[in-house]
């Protein structure tokens, strides 16, 4: 059973995680669950107000997110070299420790206990200040050691002899250059000699042109401080490494300590983002006790509009321990149910709830069935599934629980509905929960107001603006006030009076109040449906040609003779002069009737068919035979 998604807590559970900063805050969240030991839920809730009241006081802390840095120790504890990237992630870290540790000073001026959390912070500051004096922009400083400024001073004095020795050669031989300037190329100073001088310069070459005029030539006396120049690379990159295994090996060394800031900052942003969503909610602290009683004061469903949910006012326990919420559709009622339960768990999760006030107790399980719960995939309808989470429900059920249901008995034949809706509140009743289902079976309401520790509330109803009002008064059964929308909304009294009688009887239609006079459903003009004539047209056409007419074909005006009738979709078949066509009657026009061109008995067939299919027929009269008559089409 997903209650979480029952009721809509998981969302509550992402716009929590969104106010947290850290990979672990937000994992912890997505998987927080109730406490059941009331120390720690105290413990929990208490921490929650003291996080909202430093936010409100001296901001929000300074946190941020320690993944990467988990990884970094890691590295170093494993003995392996860290980069300046990673160090520089180090630095940063110890300056948040830093920060947070200042803003917790800061809160215990208002002896807030949350601000005491800054003495488990330590912010190691010699280890900041040794990777602030080593590493800038990523790099090692050049005042990291005496010995590696020392070899990148004699790189730069390197780097200029070799650029003045290439200078000067460029100024002796300026006629046999191609350009008045010295060129990098594979990271070596290289003059642009004409292809005809080569072997003037003395040295080596290193590239050429795309035409191949001119040549890159290294020469001889600056490829002697170039070799000078790549030993000092290497003793440069030896002192760095030495630099920064000193670094890491110091990281390694206090790694327990970091280890405790890191986990002390997911703590801290675990705690102080429920004092976020506190704030963002318009929250406050809940009262918790464990007598079985609840008690919430203008409660609001967490997700809604502040502006647009209306304030729920809710009491349950002591003598009662069930409620029987009724009233019309859209009217509320089962926001109201998971309004209620959804402040209960957030309560027991050691969140503030979107009350006035709250005196909530802890319970053992929330149990609920809410919604369709139709699945196709298992063959299950919507009273099937219904009924399977009942008893799943129930079968949990104790007078630890808090229960709720929406649409009671719901989803079948309402006799029979109704009759389960009363043995599953019996079963409830027996089992001591606390519980709080909706249903629109009057027998129901008739149950709860003659039955022991069950009671009826209803949600209120404008009946001039035809709107809910999303208010619950618990102690009065409500009415679904069918009868009255569909009257104030156009029904005619004759079929109102068919509807009462048949709910109520005769009686109860002399005494219900009609809100107009009698009317009738007027009815609206809408598209006719065209039915096709079937063979009537078509059947007057048959007549109009016959075989041997001679026609006007259009819009050709070619003369033609008809050789087969009219058929039943009103074309007919004529022989023109080269061909037959099937042709559309309105195509054709009457040219000389048969009558005036043929005698009575006249045989057609000499007209429209071959010498040799004639024969082929007349053999056919008279005998078998294997001719096949080709038809001219």
């Amino acid at each position: 059973m997903n209650i979480d998604k029952q009721i809509e807590f998981n969302k509550v559970k992402e716009i929590w995680a969104d106010l947290a900063v850290t990979d672990w805050a937000k994992e912890k969240i997505k998987e927080v669950s109730l406490y059941f030991s009331e120390n720690e839920l105290r413990k929990q809730i208490s921490d929650t107000t003291n996080a909202k009241d430093l936010i409100e006081k001296i901001g929000t802390p300074p946190l941020q997110n320690v993944s990467e840095m988990k990884n970094i120790i890691l590295i170093a504890e494993k003995g392996d070299c860290l980069t300046p990237y990673q160090l520089e992630r180090v630095e940063k870290v110890l300056i948040a420790i830093k920060r947070l540790k200042d803003y917790l000073k800061r809160g215990e001026i208002y002896n807030n206990s949350l601000a005491y959390y800054n003495e488990n912070l330590d912010s190691i500051s010699e280890l900041h200040e040794e990777i602030c004096h080593i590493i800038r922009n990523s790099t090692v400083d050049n005042y990291a050691s005496k010995e590696l400024g020392q070899i990148r001073n004699q790189m730069i004095k390197c780097e200029e002899q070799m650029k003045h020795k290439a200078e000067q050669i460029l100024r002796s031989y300026k006629d046999c250059m191609a350009d008045n300037y010295c060129t990098f190329r594979n990271g070596r100073i290289c003059l642009p000699v004409k292809k005809e001088y080569k072997l003037k310069i003395a040295g080596s070459i290193i590239d050429k042109s795309s035409t191949g005029n001119t040549l890159f030539i290294e020469p001889s006396s600056v490829s002697r401080y170039y070799e000078e120049l790549q030993l000092l690379k290497i003793d440069e990159e030896n002192e760095v490494y030495r630099i920064l295994y000193t670094l890491s090996a110091f990281v390694s060394q206090v790694s327990p300590v970091l280890k405790e800031n890191l986990a002390m900052i997911e703590k801290l942003d675990f705690i102080f983002s429920k004092g976020k969503l506190s704030i963002d909610m318009d929250a406050i602290e809940p009262t918790i006790n464990t007598e079985r009683k609840i008690k919430l004061t203008e409660a609001r469903h967490p997700l809604m509009d502040k502006s647009i949910a209306v304030p729920l006012q809710f009491e349950i326990g002591e003598k009662i321990h069930g409620i029987v919420i009724t009233g019309p559709n859209t009217g509320g009622k089962t926001v109201a149910i998971k309004t209620v339960m959804l402040n209960c768990i957030m309560a027991q999760c050691g969140l503030h709830v979107t009350c006035k006030q709250a005196d909530i107790c802890m319970n053992s399980s929330y149990l609920c069935d809410i919604g369709d719960g139709q699945n196709l995939s298992e063959n299950l309808s919507t009273f099937s599934a219904h009924i399977t989470n009942v008893l799943e429900v129930l079968s949990e059920a104790n007078k630890y629980s808090f229960v709720i249901m929406d649409e009671l008995g719901s989803g079948t034949d309402p006799t029979e509905g109704m009759g389960i809706a009363i043995a599953i509140l019996e079963e409830l009743r027996k089992s001591n929960a606390l519980f709080l289902v909706t249903t629109h079976y009057p027998e129901v309401k008739e149950y709860a107001a003659k039955t022991e520790n069950i009671i009826n509330a209803r949600m209120t109803f404008d009946k001039e603006t035809l709107r809910p009002t999303y208010q619950m008064i618990i102690g009065e059964a409500g009415e679904s006030c069918a009868f009255y929308i569909a009257d104030r909304l156009g029904m005619p009294n004759r079929m109102l009076k068919v509807a009462i009688s048949v709910a109520y009887g005769e009686e109860a239609v002399k005494s219900y109040v009609f809100q107009k006079s009698e009317s009738n459903i007027i009815k609206k003009n809408t598209t006719k449906i065209s039915k096709a004539k079937i063979g009537k047209n078509n059947a007057d056409l048959s007549s109009k040609y016959k075989i041997g007419d001679s026609v006007m074909v259009y819009p050709e005006k070619k003369i033609g003779i008809v050789c087969v009738p009219i058929n039943e979709k009103g074309v007919l078949r004529v022989q023109l002069p080269d061909k037959k066509i099937w042709i559309n009657h309105k195509r054709v026009k009457l040219h000389v009737a048969a009558a005036q061109l043929y005698p009575e008995d006249y045989d057609f067939s000499i007209l429209f068919e071959t010498v040799e299919n004639r024969k082929k027929r007349h053999d056919m009269q008279r005998k078998y035979t294997d001719a096949v008559i080709e038809l001219n089409e």
